[in-house]
């Protein structure tokens, strides 16, 4: 700076001449060009959902719905979420105060693994929700009056669904042994003792103590609809519900209504002629009721054919007008809406961003 103030170009030569390293520094001290390389996305995406080619439902008017921020991120992170089907939707704004039977298992779950539990864990973090998916029927032989109804729920990304789950504490906690711990500790946990660690560790051997449990070959599609947590999800759920069941059909894809059976035969998804099937169901509070309807799309590993394949998708902001496109492009095509997209899980509990 000195330089040029004081004689220019000529003053600039005249000092670097008697300053030879100071010459050599002055020649190298032009800016190099970094190529950073592209990253692909995780997933294929298409920025915007395709505008809807048949008539659909209306979205109610005057929902206040935040239109600005991205919604890219704004999943919660989770490694196992439960998924308890309780056959309603008319559950209290905290689901763990619902003083229906149904509502025995999550309660034993939130006090075994939410934050204090005996098998809390914040590397292996699990969300639980309740949904409208009916539970599995109880057998005829079944003593309704003798012990609480079992409970039937879905875990999800491992895609399982385990029909029969007795509520009282002990077999909870078989459960959570058998399905939700990890199979694999964070490497923070090294710390611990041997003893320590088999207690957070998953112990598969246990799932034989519950008959009928399997793997999961039916498209799921759950969306918010806890109206009393919030008025937005409680009003656009069940209008969204109707407009996935009917899109979903038009594409040929079997909606389930009936309660998941007991005991289920092996589902070859790869053979020809083969009809997929869905379930559409309404959810608990999971966060960004702002973003209202929430939506998660989760598309079993058996569809090889899907890139999404046992993955989670989450969206928000999703309207009426956004299902032809959501079913068309994430269910069939197997490409991420990126304009509502808010995040995603796969298999090995990695969190999808874009």
């Amino acid at each position: 700076m000195f330089v040029f103030r004081h004689g220019g170009r000529r003053a600039i030569a005249s000092t670097l001449s008697f300053h030879p390293r100071t010459s050599t520094l002055a020649k190298r001290c032009y800016a190099s060009r970094i190529d950073v390389p592209f990253t692909p996305p995780p997933v294929p995406v298409i920025d915007q959902c395709p505008s809807p080619t048949c008539q659909c439902r209306e979205s109610p008017p005057g929902l206040d719905i935040e239109r600005e921020q991205d919604l890219n991120g704004s999943m919660p992170t989770y490694a196992e979420q439960v998924l308890i089907s309780t056959g309603r939707s008319n559950w209290p704004s905290k689901i763990d105060e619902d003083e229906g039977e149904d509502s025995a298992l999550v309660r034993q779950l939130r006090k075994n693994l939410l934050r204090d539990g005996k098998y809390s864990d914040p590397y292996h973090n699990i969300m639980l929700t309740n949904s409208s998916i009916p539970p599995t029927e109880l057998p005829s032989h079944h003593n309704k009056e003798a012990t609480p109804p079992p409970a039937s729920a879905f875990l999800l990304p491992s895609f399982q669904y385990v029909p029969t789950i007795p509520t009282d504490p002990p077999a909870v906690e078989d459960f959570i042994k058998a399905f939700v711990l990890p199979a694999k500790l964070h490497q923070t946990h090294n710390t611990l003792s041997r003893a320590q660690q088999n207690i957070l560790l998953r112990q598969p051997d246990r799932q034989k103590q519950f008959p009928g449990a399997r793997s999961i070959n039916e498209i799921l599609i759950l969306i918010c609809g806890h109206g009393n947590r919030d008025a937005r999800c409680g009003t656009l759920g069940p209008i969204l519900q109707a407009e996935f069941e009917d899109k979903l059909q038009r594409q040929n894809i079997a909606i389930l209504r009936e309660p998941p059976v007991a005991e289920a035969e092996i589902v070859d998804t790869a053979v020809e002629g083969y009809v997929p099937t869905a379930r559409v169901g309404l959810i608990s509070h999971i966060g960004g009721h702002k973003w209202a309807g929430n939506v998660i799309v989760y598309i079993p590993p058996s569809f090889q054919r899907n890139s999404l394949a046992g993955k989670g998708i989450w969206y928000g902001r999703v309207g009426p007008e956004h299902v032809e496109g959501i079913v068309g492009k994430t269910v069939l095509d197997g490409k991420v809406i990126k304009e509502l997209f808010r995040g995603g899980i796969d298999g090995e509990r990695e969190v999808i961003r874009l």
